[in-house]
């Protein structure tokens, strides 16, 4: 399986408008150490399936390779901006995946250009992709939110941005199908004391050492959450960093796990910087 981490940020981004924290003063001159809106992509039989559209230059990676599908974990816009530029183009239209939300974002639904929306996916009900089961879960936001579980028939990854911890039904699936690879939500640092809608780093390594997971990656993460973590990185345990934009991970399919570590993490890349 090939998946790749095409945004890691909150909607905030690192770095941040206006902050000086190292988090925001690294990324200003170091382009790796930028994180933009959250957002994924994967790879079945040489086609491209975008998880999330909140990049702004999408249109400029679909001109790229056009993706055969579009799954939204919900409708917040740092999750679908994107895709206001992108529905004015030309061709065949593009299958467009999410929870049921009767607002969705914007006027997306009213004008929806190339876009074919086909909202009102079931959770627990897996979509056969040729060569791919994606399986829908639901998550706690403030608007309906679904992760989504990857299986290529023997590598697992689970994409579970945008909650705060896990409803009971979707942590018990998860530990039923046992995924090789989670990639969850990590908002806020350890000193924030009242996360909403999102977790908060002790809350994200509690709910992968429950599933027991082997490996697991942060996303959607904050400046001030990355900040904290340059200069304390030993609060990650040595199975769980953090996603970095543009990097991609490799499972092998025949085994079910991850080949060699694709890169290490940020901070154990750098160390500590305070």
């Amino acid at each position: 399986m090939k998946f790749r981490f095409v945004g890691t940020g909150d909607s905030a981004q690192t770095p941040c408008f206006g902050c000086d924290c190292q988090a925001c003063a690294r990324a200003r001159v170091i382009s790796s150490s930028r994180h933009g809106p959250c957002s994924a992509e994967f790879w079945v039989n040489d086609k491209r399936y975008l998880l999330d559209a909140g990049r702004m230059d999408l249109v400029e990676s679909c001109e790229r390779e056009r993706p055969a599908a579009i799954f939204l974990t919900h409708y917040h816009a740092d999750h679908v901006q994107g895709l206001l530029h992108l529905r004015w183009g030309l061709g065949e239209s593009i299958p467009v995946f999410g929870p049921k939300d009767s607002h969705g974002c914007a006027d997306l639904y009213r004008n929806p250009g190339i876009l074919d929306f086909r909202a009102g996916l079931k959770p627990f009900h897996p979509m056969h992709l040729d060569g791919m089961t994606v399986t829908p879960v639901p998550l706690l936001h403030s608007k309906p939110t679904l992760g989504y579980c990857l299986d290529d028939g023997g590598a697992k990854l689970a994409y579970l941005t945008d909650t705060l911890g896990l409803p009971q039904e979707t942590e018990r699936f998860l530990r039923d199908w046992v995924p090789d690879v989670v990639v969850l939500d990590a908002t806020y640092p350890a000193s924030h004391m009242a996360p909403r809608n999102h977790n908060s780093l002790p809350m994200a390594i509690q709910i992968i050492e429950r599933l027991g997971c082997p490996r697991a990656f942060l996303t959607h993460m904050s400046h001030e959450l990355v900040a904290d973590l340059l200069c304390d990185p030993g609060q990650l345990p040595p199975h769980v960093q953090l996603a970095r934009d543009d990097e991609e991970i490799w499972l092998n399919m025949s085994l079910g796990t991850s080949e060699p570590a694709c890169f290490e993490s940020l901070i154990a890349q750098d160390g500590p910087l305070c």
